[in-house]
């Protein structure tokens, strides 16, 4: 089984900037479904963005314009590049990698093969 790593994550302020890296122990990235999600404490867990294999990416409506998912092949890694922070945008972000392809969008309910173990992003007003 693939192994992702997040990082990246930590404390912004409101609208600020950060940047979340998924290192994959194996070369996926050009061939993978790629997904970033996020949850809080009592919410549905949410899908945030993916970028497939031909580079194209989608967005869910409340990151749309301020986050941007891209991806490094050579590296291994996939990024989620968020501008604007909004203090609701805390939450522990989680990438996902599946060789199977589901749709455009990161589906909440998708059991997807490879997690990483997470990383929180907290944003202060």
């Amino acid at each position: 089984q693939v192994q992702l790593g997040e990082g990246g994550g930590g404390e912004g302020q409101a609208g600020g900037s950060l940047r979340l890296s998924c290192a994959a122990s194996e070369d996926i990235l050009a061939r993978y479904f790629l997904c970033w999600f996020r949850e809080t404490p009592g919410k549905q867990r949410e899908g945030v963005a993916a970028i497939d294999s031909r580079t194209t990416t989608t967005y869910a409506d409340f990151v749309k314009g301020r986050f941007t998912i891209s991806k490094d092949n050579a590296k291994n890694t996939l990024y989620l590049q968020m501008n604007n922070l909004k203090p609701e945008d805390t939450a522990m972000y989680y990438c996902a990698a599946d060789g199977r392809r589901f749709g455009a969008y990161c589906y909440p309910k998708v059991e997807y093969v490879n997690w990483g173990q997470g990383t929180q992003v907290t944003v202060s007003s």
